[in-house]
Order: C-alpha cells, then sequence, then structure tokens
C-alpha cells in the first residue's frame, strides 16, 4: 500500500488518512493561519469516483447541512462544508480517542468488564445527544426532528478525556429536508436496529432509543445481543427476540 503523502487541500493541510467507506473518506488535517496559528481538526471527503453520483452527493450535502445545526458536548462539531475543484467536503472537531466498538472488545479480550458506573455515564451522555438533537428546533421555532438512525458502538467515540461523542450523521433525517427514505428501504446497522427500522417501516426519535438500549445492553451484558448470519439476525431484530 502507497504511503500517505500530507498535501495542502485549501486552506487545509490532509496530513493522513484515518479511515475510508463506501461513500467516503476521512483525514486527520491541519488548519493553519496568521501567526503561525494552526488547528488539528478531521476533513470528511467524498470519493472521487462518486462526485458524479448525484443522489450520493445529495446525501453527503444532507448530512454536512443537518450536523451543522448541531452544537452539543455529546455530539461531534462540525466546522465548514464546502467544494474544492469538485471534491465535497465537510471539516469537522478531531477526537482524540476510541471508538465504543473497539473499547468493548478490547475490554472483552483482556476480561476486563467496563464498569457499571462507566456503561451508565456513557449511556446517560449518548442519550443527552440524542434527546439536544431529537428536540432540536429551527430559528422560527418549528420541530426538526432529526433521527440518526444508525446508533451503534462504532458512531459512540468515548475521548481520551472521558467525553463521549456521537458521530456519523451520515443517514441522519429531518422532517424539514426533502431527502426521502424510500419505504422498505433499510439504512443503519442491522444489529442496532429497532424492529421498525429493521422492516423498513417509517420510524421516529424512538428508534434511535431502542438501538441505545441495545449498546446499554451490551455493554452491561458483555455480548452481542443478536448474533448469527445476516438474514438470522434480521429475523431476531424484526421480532426484538434475543
Amino acid at each position: 500500500m502507497t504511503e500517505f503523502q500530507p498535501k495542502h487541500f485549501g486552506k487545509y493541510q490532509l496530513l493522513d488518512k484515518i479511515a475510508a467507506g463506501g461513500m467516503a473518506e476521512l483525514f486527520r488535517a491541519k488548519l493553519t493561519g496568521a501567526q503561525g496559528f494552526e488547528k488539528l481538526i478531521a476533513i470528511k471527503k467524498i470519493l472521487s469516483n462518486l462526485v458524479d453520483e448525484d443522489n450520493l452527493v445529495k446525501s453527503f450535502i444532507d448530512e454536512a447541512k443537518l450536523a451543522a445545526l448541531l452544537h452539543h458536548e455529546n455530539i461531534v462539531q462540525i466546522y465548514d462544508f464546502g467544494n474544492m475543484d469538485g471534491e465535497f467536503f465537510i471539516a469537522m472537531e478531531y477526537l482524540f480517542g476510541k471508538d465504543l466498538r473497539t473499547i468493548t472488545q478490547t475490554a472483552s479480550e483482556k476480561d476486563l468488564p467496563i464498569s457499571t458506573e462507566n456503561v451508565l455515564y456513557i449511556a446517560a451522555r449518548i442519550c443527552a445527544g440524542l434527546d439536544y438533537s431529537h428536540n432540536l428546533k429551527d430559528l422560527q421555532g418549528k420541530q426538526l426532528n432529526i433521527i440518526h438512525r444508525d446508533i451503534n458502538p462504532q458512531n459512540i467515540l468515548i475521548t481520551y478525556e472521558g467525553q463521549v461523542k456521537i458521530i456519523d450523521f451520515g443517514i441522519a433525517k429531518a422532517a424539514s429536508h426533502n431527502t426521502k427514505t424510500r419505504e422498505n428501504l433499510i439504512k443503519g446497522k442491522l444489529a442496532y436496529m429497532s424492529p421498525e427500522q429493521a422492516q423498513g417501516q417509517t420510524i421516529d426519535h424512538r428508534s434511535d432509543i431502542f438501538s441505545t438500549g441495545i449498546i446499554l445492553y451490551e455493554m452491561l451484558a458483555a455480548r452481542r445481543m443478536f448474533q448469527g448470519e445476516t438474514l438470522h439476525v434480521l429475523s431476531l431484530v424484526r421480532e426484538a427476540q434475543y
């Protein structure tokens, strides 16, 4: 694999690639300014081979617009959004820490269960961030009804200072946005969906709460709630059987 070489990206400098997914890639980057000012940030950039995919670009833009509305200590902060030479990007705070999936897996491997106190703290912080996003209103006082729709351990980041942050509003949905989810189209991590979401039904904020409950159970029980092959898990989730 070719080693990533730092390069300039508009007013930012991309330092190294953190991760890549099916739609976007994430970079550790640096913003520089006058008198030696520097700030470490993260840049999420849509994959170059997808810039002509209108639906994906619209989804990426919707994510940026939604995330920019959210200002809460338990939600990753968005700083900037733009288009640099045909490449759409989101600039956000860089978080020093690990995602909850990595933490729980490491705890299991080392036979060091997460204390009940820490489990409840993490769950409470997730709930605080979700409560804020679920009840957020626009400037006219209208309820936005933002639903994350993909609450799972990989989208919960714990910083080394103990902060809990909800990340990746990539498939989040607000009632005020025009982007519609087709009926029976399932989006999100299957093992953390509510039964309604797994059935492709219309969902509301309660689906995020259900997903948080699964995370809480798994932290306390130190095991997955739904396990098995994809179709088996889908059946279990739809019936809420575990």
